[in-house]
């Protein structure tokens, strides 16, 4: 198994040379996959790569799907209300409240618009680079492949997705190593 140190060495060696020419996709979309269980050491790396990224003079933009969520729930007043009215009339119907959840995230204003302003106005930036951090946080609502595939089009810089699971294939992976493997991402690799 490789390290977390050598599969982010290999991350931004790939991101130097850039994206091949493939039969997917040539869109700048880059997954650093890594084991589940190191879900709290890769956030205690992220510092230091997004400083090693500066210092390759990358101008580093972060997109925490966790905050977005957060922010999706706040940001809504009426949908909040909701949300807390129905979790207290039947505080343990978890299939009910995951699925009240994603749909909030999967509106028309939701998850996926959020990604793809963050996105837009990076267009055109020589040295931009996005960071998409805490995609544990989708769980169990959906999975990242989904909002990357309505994107399809929009990457226009390097974008990193911090993906916990394991890698089955080239482009097959599985999200938190238990849901399905998943072979509908157009993206780069690199660990699991």
């Amino acid at each position: 198994m490789s390290s977390l140190k050598a599969d982010f060495d290999e991350l931004r060696e790939r991101i130097r040379h850039g994206r091949e020419l493939g039969h997917a996709s040539f869109e700048p979309i880059y997954y650093l996959v890594f084991p589940p269980e190191q879900i709290l050491e890769v956030k205690r790396q992220t510092p230091a790569w997004v400083a090693k990224f500066h210092q390759e003079g990358w101008n580093v933009h972060m997109f925490s799907i966790a905050e977005q969520i957060w922010a999706l729930l706040k940001d809504d007043p009426f949908m909040w209300s909701l949300c807390v009215t129905e979790d207290k009339a039947a505080p343990l119907n978890w299939p009910r409240t995951n699925k009240a959840l994603a749909d909030i995230l999967t509106a028309d204003s939701g998850l996926l618009k959020r990604l793809e302003d963050a996105l837009q106005p990076l267009e055109g930036q020589q040295n931009a680079l996005l960071l998409v951090t805490d995609l544990e946080a989708l769980h169990p609502f959906l999975r990242i492949g989904a909002i990357e595939s309505q994107l399809q089009g929009k990457f226009h810089v390097p974008t990193i997705f911090l993906y916990p699971g394991v890698r089955t294939g080239k482009t097959r992976l599985k999200f938190l190593g238990f849901y399905p493997e998943d072979g509908n991402y157009r993206s780069v690799h690199v660990g699991g």
